[in-house]
Parts: structure tokens; sequence; C-alpha cells
């Protein structure tokens, strides 16, 4: 599976913007999916997941009522709409996919990872 994260780029706080992850190779309508982001200095964090179904989302609790993951299987994309930026969101965003299906907040659960899309949120 190959996954390809789109969407980074520079806002000003308490702007939005969404990144998109789109997936190719292996079928991955049954995978679960997942954002990560490492910001300069410091370890990736979870940020975002979604089952395969997309029945089942779970958030860090930083980004909890600012941004939604939402998946769209017909187009093997997923998405993370992200509201009210903050100078702390500021990273290197992953998306990663999971096999096993079932959504996860652990990244060692995750077997496929993308290369990144930079997010810059400015004060």
């Amino acid at each position: 599976v190959q996954l390809q994260a789109s969407g980074g780029g520079l806002v000003q706080a308490g702007g939005s913007l969404r990144l998109s992850c789109a997936a190719s190779g292996r079928t991955s309508s049954r995978f679960a999916m997942g954002w990560f982001r490492q910001a300069p200095g410091k370890e990736r964090d979870f940020v975002a997941a979604i089952k395969w179904s997309g029945d089942n989302t779970y958030y860090a609790d930083s980004v909890k009522g600012r941004f939604t993951i939402s998946r769209d299987n017909a187009k093997n994309t997923v998405y993370l709409q992200m509201n009210s930026l903050k100078p702390d969101d500021t990273a290197v965003y992953y998306c990663a996919a999971d096999s096993r299906g079932w959504a996860s907040s652990d990244p060692y659960r995750y077997n496929y990872w993308g290369q990144g899309t930079l997010v810059t949120v400015s004060s």
C-alpha cells in the first residue's frame, strides 16, 4: 500500500486546512487509517484515527472539537479537516494505514506510512 498525503501549507491561527491521504496498491478500504504529526524536535504524536468502516473515530485530546477525520472508501482517500488552527498545530502530518482495520492511537499498529505534509500555523 502506498500512501500520498497532501493539503499542507501555511495558514494563520484560527484558519482551516484539509489534509488528504490517497491510498493505492492493496485494497485499503478494509484498513484503519490514522493521522499522526511530528513537530520539530518532538516525537511523533497521534492525532486521529478512523476504523475501516468509518463508524468509529478517535482523536487526541488536543484536537477534539477542532479536527475531523473522515474517509471515502470509493476514492481510497482519508481526510483530516482542521479548523481553529493554533501555532501548536505546526508539524509534519503523516497518514498511516493499519491492515487489521481497527482504529488505534498506537503508531506501532500501523504498517504503512505516507511521506508527510507540512502544516505551518502562524500567530
